[in-house]
């Protein structure tokens, strides 16, 4: 298997460590932040090959080798266009870019280079997501008709978040979590779901505020709420709502004609996916009060323990990513996926409170079930 890399040492990277563990035939061949003490610290921590700079982690690597990007979300563009121009694959943490003309840069860069560029979140190929797309394949709740899915992570404003640390010792990112905002940072873990089992977001119908002025020193003000109505090439209307204020919700819910398909545990790999099928009960409707669970037969993917909020494998995306280059095929989150989902992400962060109906203009389609859930 090819060479990785990962540049940028931060909270998040320590989480793809752990990931990292559960696929042992995988080495990482080096590392590098801008930051010294921080890619000590790191390095360290996990008996890895520190570089002094990025153009010698660059050079160093092997032409097509499959570099992480795990910087923050400014760097994105700057950090992904070096690697692309260096010849290698990148795997980038969200989102692509925070602009669509620094995303379509990208994309345009990755396809002139003949390399592959994809975007995380990864938990679109985890089992509960997987197994929520194939009980909807199946009609398990009958037709689809209707989606509520939610991404509110509570008042973390006063969270004591100036405790949270992760394993070698990086402190959680609030000022990116506060100033690039929470739509941008956590919208995609359902809007890849979503897209991967419709397709295409043809209209985008959004409004997007701050409702906590001064979360951050700098006083920036970046939305910490915002509520979107998707409508679909082809499939059903959604509502995402996504939020750092109201309490904690990560619950979604596929309304079919025979009943609901539901799961609360956004970031969760092995969140149980139940059926509560609609009954009449003494002159009433509703669905039945205990949901039979639906289970995937076979085994699925390596899992990782719960490690603060997350209970993800984020190593799924990378590992998938290197299977689909040495196949010679698209993996399943790049190119027009990650673009995709880059646009309607935006499309919802930027809409304020008067942009209306926004018409997508890239597009991608369905994803491929992974081998397992088909």
């Amino acid at each position: 298997m090819r060479p990785l890399a990962i540049i940028g040492c931060g909270f998040v990277a320590d989480l793809y460590m752990r990931s990292l563990a559960t696929f042992p035939h995988v080495q990482i061949a080096s590392v590098y932040d801008r930051d010294a003490a921080r890619l000590k610290a790191f390095s360290t921590h996990w008996n890895l090959r520190a570089e002094s700079d990025l153009d010698t982690l660059l050079n160093r690597l092997p032409a097509g080798s499959l570099v992480l990007n795990l910087t923050n979300p400014a760097s994105h563009f700057e950090i992904n266009a070096a690697c692309l121009t260096a010849g290698h694959h990148v795997y980038s943490e969200k989102p692509l870019a925070v602009s669509m003309d620094e995303a379509r840069a990208i994309h345009t860069l990755a396809s002139n280079q003949g390399l592959q560029v994809a975007s995380a979140p990864c938990s679109v190929l985890g089992e509960a997501a997987q197994t929520m797309g194939k009980a909807i394949r199946d009609k398990r709740a009958g037709e689809t008709r209707l989606i509520y899915a939610e991404l509110d992570d509570g008042f973390i404003s006063q969270a004591p978040f100036q405790s949270w640390r992760s394993e070698s010792g990086a402190i959680w990112p609030a000022a990116d979590e506060f100033q690039v905002g929470c739509t941008l940072e956590h919208a995609g873990y359902y809007l890849a779901w979503l897209i991967a089992w419709f397709g295409r977001v043809k209209t985008v119908v959004a409004a997007s505020t701050e409702v906590l002025p001064n979360k951050d020193p700098s006083g920036q003000g970046t939305p910490d709420a915002s509520v979107a109505t998707l409508f679909f090439e082809d499939g059903p209307m959604v509502r995402l709502t996504c939020s750092i204020v109201a309490p904690h919700n990560h619950a979604i819910k596929v309304i079919g004609d025979d009943g609901v398909l539901e799961m609360t545990k956004a970031w969760d790999n092995d969140a149980k996916v139940k059926y509560r099928k609609r009954m009449v009960l003494r002159r009433r409707l509703l669905e039945h009060p205990i949901g039979r669970r639906i289970k995937i037969d076979g085994p699925t993917h390596p899992k990782v323990k719960r490690w603060g909020a997350a209970a993800m494998n984020f190593a799924l995306g990378p590992m998938e990513m290197l299977e689909a280059i040495d196949e010679g095929c698209d993996a399943r989150l790049s190119g027009d996926f990650a673009l995709h989902l880059n646009e309607v992400t935006l499309a919802i962060q930027n809409a304020g409170q008067s942009s209306g109906a926004q018409q997508m203009t890239t597009s991608c389609d369905p994803m491929e079930p992974m081998p397992w859930a088909r």
